[in-house]
């Protein structure tokens, strides 16, 4: 037996509680959960299998740069020192 499509349109039971459905977005409207979503760009996502990768890449930056900052201002001020003589 086949059904109008009109009477398909409404069919819901009254019992149905939308109001304590949960609804997953999908899209920058998505609800975080204390983290930040970071989109990267294909080429960029290839080299990374897991987000654990992309962390854990981005943490050895850190290191790097913060170890060339602690350096850096020793060799400038060995610059300055060999100007002065």
């Amino acid at each position: 037996m086949k059904r109008d499509k009109s009477e398909m349109e409404d069919d819901l039971r009254a019992e149905y509680d939308f109001k304590s459905l949960r609804v997953r977005r999908l899209g920058s409207g998505r609800k975080s959960f204390g983290g930040t979503t970071v989109r990267l760009e294909p080429d960029v996502a290839e080299m990374f299998p897991s987000a654990d990768a992309v962390n854990e890449a981005l943490r050895f930056l850190i290191r790097v740069m913060r170890d060339n900052q602690a350096i850096a201002p020793t060799a400038q001020a060995d610059k300055s020192n060999a100007a002065d003589d």
